[in-house]
């Protein structure tokens, strides 16, 4: 008998997301961000929040690596802390909108013709707003802060999600063993989730790993318009913000700050490639990448 974690090495779609370089280097990447963000207190050498202005704009060196900010906060501490923050928001984020995304495509695809004409009309209502409009005015409405963009992230990626699924249920709706299971008197529900489910989760899953380092890029630039995280949580928005203002003095927050997102959106950009190649290895044979 193998344990899970085992299994899980022996799993096709995992070795061959590990052969390919680019699912490789993903996979190090976002394991490496995960690890800084679940181990953050532990990892940080100092409080990402205490100031010490007697030590302000300090020079990367032995004492603070990546040096301190115009309070004196170490800048290594709170990109650290930092990573903690954009993972949380977008990871939660996006699951939340996934799931939910599920729920209604399922439902839009599955369901009777009146009800999937209504959730469509939804879905291009919602869709049709642009983004970053629709969060100004939402943030504008609540108050800026974590909660808040949390909710927005949620409601703007919720249609893009929805319709997904709803046209991979749509394909599947007429397929043998679906109709094999209605011949049989299965109910919806149990369609849905026994048979339909396992078939349309795999391009969510894809489809989410990639949407992570927008939902990334999007928190920091909210949190650079002191729109997002609000001060003094560490966010990577707001340490490019702080070492905007200070350029001159200390140009390592933008650096650091900034190689951080690119790093970040790298590794889940080509985590996301390898896993549609791993999960869907006709998209690969057929040179569509």
């Amino acid at each position: 008998m193998f344990s899970a974690a085992e299994a899980a090495f022996r799993s096709p779609a995992l070795r061959a997301l590990l052969r390919d370089p680019m699912g490789r280097m993903g996979t190090i990447l976002v394991l490496g961000f995960a690890v800084m963000a679940l181990f953050a207190p532990w990892l940080a050498p100092y409080d990402p929040v205490k100031i010490d202005v007697m030590h302000k704009f300090l020079p990367p060196g032995l004492a603070h690596w990546a040096g301190t900010d115009q309070l004196g906060r170490d800048t290594l501490s709170r990109l650290i802390f930092g990573a903690r923050t954009a993972l949380f928001i977008a990871v939660f984020s996006t699951t939340a909108a996934g799931f939910c995304g599920l729920l209604l495509g399922l439902t839009a695809g599955f369901g009777p013709r009146w009800l999937d004409a209504i959730l469509v009309l939804l879905f291009d209502s919602m869709s049709s707003l642009p983004m970053i409009m629709f969060a100004l005015a939402v943030i504008t409405v609540l108050g800026p802060g974590t909660g808040t963009l949390i909710f927005v992230i949620i409601l703007v990626s919720i249609p893009g999600y929805a319709r997904l699924i709803r046209a991979q249920t749509l394909t599947l709706r007429s397929s043998d063993f679906v109709l094999a299971e209605r011949s049989m008197g299965a109910s919806a529900a149990r369609i849905m989730l026994v048979h339909l489910l396992p078939n349309v989760i795999g391009p969510l899953v894809i489809v989410l790993s990639m949407d992570i380092p927008v939902v990334i890029m999007l928190e920091a630039g909210l949190s650079y318009l002191n729109l997002g995280v609000r001060p003094p949580t560490p966010s990577w928005g707001n340490i490019l913000y702080d070492g905007y203002t200070s350029l001159r003095a200390a140009p390592t927050m933008v650096i650091a700050a900034g190689l951080a997102l690119v790093l970040a959106t790298l590794g889940f950009t080509f985590l996301g490639e390898g896993l549609r190649d791993a999960l869907d290895p006709k998209l690969q044979t057929r040179g569509l990448r």
